[in-house]
């Protein structure tokens, strides 16, 4: 067995490379005390290939927002979304007029919105000519705060919010404040009709871009010396807050949030298929899978509880 060893935690790299060569996995990469111990690439196009990540963009857009916020272009969650968009106010349904940022960070708007159920994990609005018009003519079926239901519309309606009061879209957003400041290779984000870069899924990346995204949120939105994202907002996101989807666990804001087989909490950004990033910090870790199991998108929750902590 060839195993790494830090403060007494077990890595069994062969185990782990039976598991991800079985399964069919693009990649993992594993970090401690940010050093990397382990990785794995199907092959060497895996390694340097842009992935699509799906819903672990939705993370993104919650460390983009909260960049947002920490310069003041959005300088209260509790704002109502009617701000931004007045037609609101004329829709038939004055609860929507309630519904704030938070509201959309949290998944909590209130949208009928099945993309759990019968919509099987694809939102509708993708066939719409507007998405945000789309989102926003949901009918409610429950109280903007009241519970959270899955939604990558509240995440698209979060880009729309930022492109109105930064001027500028996610993409030009992220290089000015994110991505080139953790060197990200070349990337793609994908956009709606109207030019908004898709809040809730779209970005293709690197495996290891994906990894220095989990490597920041670890280190509490330092890098490189400069705060990128405020440690009070990467508190307030990975907190849990809601739970619908127990086999998932509880959701933050635009994060999941569980716990390990020895109670210990961990969050991480998840994508259709098999995309994580899962923050660890009490062990101190990152781990990173890329992956295209759209039958089974929990498989790799399975393994990193199962097989890359079990030695722990």
């Amino acid at each position: 067995m060839v195993s790494s060893t830090h403060n007494a935690f077990m890595l069994d790299t062969e185990q782990l490379d039976k598991v991800f060569k079985k399964e069919k996995f693009h990649g993992c990469l594993i970090s401690k005390e940010n050093e990397e111990i382990y990785q794995f690439f199907k092959n060497k196009k895996s390694e340097k290939k842009q992935h699509k990540i799906n819903s672990c963009t939705k993370s993104i857009t919650s460390a983009l927002i909260g960049i947002a916020y920490d310069k003041g272009y959005i300088p209260d969650l509790n704002t109502p979304i009617s701000t931004y968009f007045p037609t609101l106010l004329n829709d038939q349904d004055n609860k929507k007029r309630s519904i704030t940022v938070d509201h959309l960070l949290t998944m909590t708007a209130g949208f009928d919105w099945p993309e759990m159920g019968e919509w099987r994990g694809w939102p509708g609005m993708i066939h719409s000519p507007n998405w945000v018009n789309f989102t926003l003519q949901r009918p409610l079926v429950s109280e903007p705060g009241e519970k959270m239901n899955y939604n990558s519309g509240c995440s698209h309606l979060l880009l729309a919010i930022l492109q109105k009061q930064t001027g500028a879209t996610a993409r030009e957003f992220a290089q000015r404040y994110l991505f080139t400041r953790l060197d990200f290779a070349d990337f793609l984000w994908h956009e709606d009709p109207q030019g908004i870069n898709i809040g809730g899924f779209g970005i293709h990346l690197s495996i290891r871009d994906l990894h220095m995204f989990g490597m920041l949120y670890l280190n509490r939105g330092r890098w490189n010396k400069k705060q990128l994202i405020s440690e009070e907002w990467i508190d307030r996101t990975t907190e849990p807050e809601n739970l619908t989807y127990p086999h998932f666990g509880h959701y933050g804001h635009h994060w999941w949030t569980s716990k390990t087989l020895t109670d210990e909490p961990f969050y991480f950004a998840m994508g259709m298929g098999g995309q994580y990033t899962c923050i660890l910090p009490t062990r101190q870790m990152v781990v990173t899978m890329v992956n295209d199991t759209y039958a089974d998108s929990g498989k790799p929750l399975h393994i990193l509880r199962d097989v890359i902590l079990n030695g722990g």
